[in-house]
């Protein structure tokens, strides 16, 4: 029984939710193929919401992160805020962190990820770590909580993909369970350290 199916019993009622941001715009991308996954793969009362906004973001400017925020940013952050943890999985592109992945992450500097439980799914084929390491470094200045169990590396070929948009393979799916198991444990373990049901 996974660690996840066990906290449910043990605090029956209680939700958590989940955001999923994928670094990727690309149709297809496996990154957004693994969260898609990970998003099947949540029990009740687990909620894996994906965020699909990334395109919409303006490019950030310090000068316009303030009331009122551009609607984008506001909904941005509303997910965040709303969310008990987020999980992100991101593609490499010339040897660093997507644009417009960078982007979003600039726009959480000025709220909504602050001590929020976070982790990833390194997809890549190719390692990335470079890249991981720069969002280990952006995640670590916006005080993230990163929740090293739930930051792993699961290369995923494309060819391991369905017609369904889904990730195939058991093997790769159990590793999926496991990085969503050690993220919602951390919420858990927050919500019993504050006292909050």
């Amino acid at each position: 029984m996974s660690y996840t199916v066990r906290v449910m019993e043990a605090e029956a009622g209680r939700r958590y939710t989940i955001l999923l941001i994928s670094g990727s715009l690309r149709g297809g991308s496996v990154n957004a193929a693994v969260l898609r996954t990970a998003r099947g793969l949540t029990p009740p009362p687990v909620v894996a919401l994906p965020y699909e906004h990334l395109g919409d973001l303006p490019h950030f400017n310090p000068d316009d992160d303030r009331d009122p925020l551009p609607e984008a940013v506001a909904h941005l952050r509303a997910q965040l805020a709303d969310s008990d943890a987020v999980l992100f999985s991101t593609p490499e592109y010339a040897g660093a962190l997507p644009g417009s992945f960078k982007n979003l992450l600039d726009w959480t500097v000025g709220g909504g990820i602050q001590e929020k439980p976070v982790g990833w799914i390194n997809a890549s084929m190719g390692g990335a770590k470079g890249t991981y390491e720069q969002l280990r470094t952006v995640l670590t200045y916006t005080n993230a909580d990163i929740v090293t169990g739930a930051c792993v590396e699961i290369p995923v070929p494309r060819s391991e993909i369905g017609g369904d948009g889904l990730v195939a393979d058991a093997a790769l799916r159990h590793a999926i369970r496991d990085a969503l198991d050690a993220l919602v444990a951390r919420v858990a373990e927050r919500r019993r350290e504050s006292g909050t049901s």
